[in-house]
């Protein structure tokens, strides 16, 4: 399971908590970093993740992908190749093929999870991907080989990995998106690009971030009548301050609610009606940890129907 979606709107918690959750629920889960930039241990509170996975909860393995050590462990397991210390020159030269060749670098990435899937290592794979900018190119890379390498091991290698990608029973792909114009545009467009650009299917849109609705239409119009010059008055007079700020703050609630409202209902109309939303509400945590992944997993699974 591939899990992505626009810069901060909360993919690496939602890919977190989907491995947390399977876990807890009796599956052997690795959860992939695939950005370096990430931090997924931050999310089960432990120490950094490195290429070598390690169990980071009951049940769930964790990792960070290394695309060098990727290449070393690939020659160890094709090539039979044993590689000790750094590979030098053979990096060297395999940067310089993937700089002049689209998809050699992604293949690696694709490859070492696409493994663990065929192995059969764990029950489930979740990888916590790169953003939406970059994802096309990561699934797509079996594909881009095979445009380019018509026999031999390597093309032999991408076919099994297109095999695994293509086949919704072992592959799929979650964005993850927020109620709000961009993130809600880049959602749209990489479903599109997903559907037309790769083999793997889209099995879920994720909204994160959903403001529970404090308030309704009559509460509104309480609202109104309390901002008129006579309520006003009693207001302060009773609460001995000024009520404005608490009914501007009403004010904004409602007016965020039915904005975010609007743009879930396009997003809605955007998706294919077979591609399930999944709602998380917004939890107004300040840090991430441990405590607000099992919340969100909790949600996932509520949502799920579990």
């Amino acid at each position: 399971m591939f899990v992505t979606g626009k810069g901060g709107v909360g993919k690496t918690t939602v890919a977190a908590a989907l491995a947390l959750f399977a876990a807890e629920h009796g599956r052997k889960v690795l959860l992939s970093e695939l950005d370096a930039k990430g931090d997924i241990a931050a999310y089960f509170e432990t120490g950094p993740t490195g290429f070598a996975e390690r169990e980071v909860q009951p049940g769930l393995w964790a990792m960070s992908m290394d695309t060098e050590a990727s290449l070393r462990e690939y020659l160890k397991l094709n090539l039979k190749i044993p590689v000790v210390g750094r590979i030098g020159p053979l990096a060297r030269a395999f940067d310089f093929v993937a700089t002049a060749a689209p998809g050699v670098r992604e293949i690696l990435t694709v490859g070492k999870l696409c493994y663990e899937v065929r192995e059969r290592h764990y029950d489930l794979v979740v990888a916590d991907a790169t953003a939406t900018g970059h994802i096309i190119g990561q699934l797509a890379a079996p594909q881009a080989i095979n445009e380019l390498v018509k026999v031999g091991l390597v093309r032999s290698q991408t076919d099994w990995m297109l095999a695994i990608l293509s086949d919704p029973a072992q592959s799929a792909l979650a964005i993850v998106t927020t109620p709000e114009e961009m993130p809600v545009n880049e959602t749209m467009e990489l479903a599109r690009r997903v559907r037309e650009e790769t083999t793997v299917e889209l099995a879920a849109v994720v909204v994160n971030r959903v403001l529970p609705e404090l308030f309704n239409r009559s509460d509104e119009a309480v609202f109104d009548a309390m901002c008129k010059p006579g309520p006003s008055a009693e207001l302060k007079r009773l609460a001995g301050g000024d009520p404005r700020p608490v009914l501007d703050a009403a004010r904004l609630a409602v007016t965020m609610r039915r904005t975010r409202a609007g743009h879930l209902e396009r997003l809605r109309e955007g998706i294919h009606p077979a591609v399930p939303m999944l709602y998380l509400p917004y939890l107004f945590a300040r840090f991430h940890g441990l405590r607000t992944t099992r919340q969100v997993a909790r949600y996932l699974g509520e949502e799920m129907g579990y």
